[in-house]
């Protein structure tokens, strides 16, 4: 083998970073892989477009069919974005018999399955380290590095923007507005930053992680999603009042043969190592019956850490042509996919209740959660500004997601509630 040419569809600020790490680094890929790495052509929406970097006029193109179709082109890499139309390009690239890698977390949350039985059948590799965490190395760990364990847990910081913006609130006392345009204008955060602080990126990166990690096909739809548009000051300071940290924490738990995913807002204890997590930084934290706890912990995104993960998932590709071996690292899941029922999932919880401030109030509260077998872990009342209302504060003892859900029915309907400020996830550091 005299040398493998790459295509790549889109050149932007991963695409970019791919095209300088393939030539940067040329002398340890060609010794890892035996011959030279080239970028033979790729996939760009403006010819004239200045991309910071030096590459030849020639290679660029306007036409995917250069990318999918050429002969030539053994490794497709995917790192343009979009959904259904680039869903179709890979099929085309897979059914040519060219290996892929992508980044594309939304892709490979909603038609990863599809996507993995072509590669298959088409005897190649189709590799997507870089669709979670960036450039932490967090699905070749889970597939490779920990096969022989049993992962039971995974808790994960996934979104640097959120991430970014829950520190600013927490160190700074600024307000979710005015963090968020900051975080807009450094390029942490898109124009439209619904999918980030609404939960959605995360959401898709669990369902990524949970597949892999439990062996299940864990379908976007299977994780319970809340973003962090509704976190207030108050929130934070309260937490931080009972010892705990407000983070966006992608959480998937398996018991027995059942799992539980979601992204939601979540006090962390503060000695928790997620704690520590600041700014744009994403980790994952992965308990296995085996090997106990892990951490991956690195950047979350940004132009090198995602192209190093894009150029290792190529790496792993170069080495199987070599080996002759492409299109037999895809396991298929091992279990049926189980999902708990809100009677089986446990946790401790925060609320924050605006109440009449009068006698038998808080008597009445504490009794509709007894009613339920839940009890008080933590709890402050505070007057408000009004004479008429006070704010109550607490954290509970562990319930099922069932009785509280059915606690908070019966607060809205109880006449001395006059609002639920908020309600959220409290993790307190148990193993898995």
């Amino acid at each position: 083998m005299e040398s493998i040419s790459i295509g790549l569809l889109g050149l932007g600020t991963v695409g970019a970073g791919v095209v300088k790490i393939v030539g940067n680094h040329q002398d340890k890929l060609s010794h890892q892989i035996g011959c030279p790495v080239t970028v033979k052509k790729a996939l760009v929406q403006d010819l004239e477009k200045d991309r910071g970097l030096e590459i030849e006029n020639s290679i660029l193109t306007l036409n995917p069919e250069e990318v999918l179709f050429d002969p030539e082109i053994d490794i497709v890499v995917e790192v343009m974005g979009g959904i259904e139309a680039t869903k179709e390009h890979l099929l085309h690239a897979l059914n040519e018999g060219k290996h892929v890698v992508t980044a594309n977390k939304d892709l490979m949350a909603l038609h990863g399955p599809e996507l993995l039985k072509a590669a298959s059948e088409n005897g190649c590799d189709l590799f997507y380290e870089a669709s979670v965490a960036g450039g932490i190395p967090i699905l070749r760990s889970l597939v490779d590095g920990l096969a022989s364990d049993r992962i039971t847990k995974m808790m994960g910081i996934v979104n640097g923007t959120t991430n970014f913006i829950l520190t600013k609130m927490t160190k700074e006392g600024r307000t979710f507005d005015d963090v968020l345009k900051e975080a807009q204008d450094l390029g942490y955060a898109e124009a439209d930053p619904t999918a980030d602080v609404g939960g959605l990126d995360a959401a898709r990166k669990m369902a990524i992680l949970s597949t892999l990690g439990f062996s299940m096909n864990v379908d976007l739809a299977d994780v319970k999603v809340k973003g962090i548009t509704e976190v207030t000051g108050e929130d934070i300071q309260y937490a931080g009042q009972f010892g705990y940290t407000m983070k966006l924490i992608g959480y998937a738990h398996r018991e027995g043969e059942k799992v539980e995913v979601s992204v939601e807002p979540t006090l962390l204890q503060n000695e928790h190592p997620l704690a520590s997590v600041h700014d744009e930084y994403n980790a994952v934290y992965v308990y296995g019956e085996a090997v106990g706890e892990t951490m991956f912990y690195g950047p979350g995104a940004g132009s090198l850490p995602t192209a190093t993960a894009v150029v290792s998932d190529m790496v792993g590709i170069m080495k199987n042509m070599r080996l002759g071996v492409n299109g037999k690292s895809a396991v298929n899941p091992q279990f049926p996919k189980k999902l708990k029922e809100p009677d089986e999932i446990y946790s401790k919880y925060f609320l924050r209740l605006h109440v009449q401030d009068e006698v038998g109030v808080l008597a009445k509260l504490t009794s509709i959660f007894s009613s339920h077998g839940v009890s008080f872990e933590k709890i402050l009342q505070n007057p408000l500004d009004s004479d008429e209302f006070a704010e109550i504060v607490l954290v509970t003892h562990k319930a099922s997601l069932e009785h509280y859900e059915d606690i908070l029915m019966e607060l809205k309907d109880y006449e001395a509630v006059h609002s639920i400020e908020s309600s959220y996830r409290v993790e307190g550091g148990e193993k898995g």
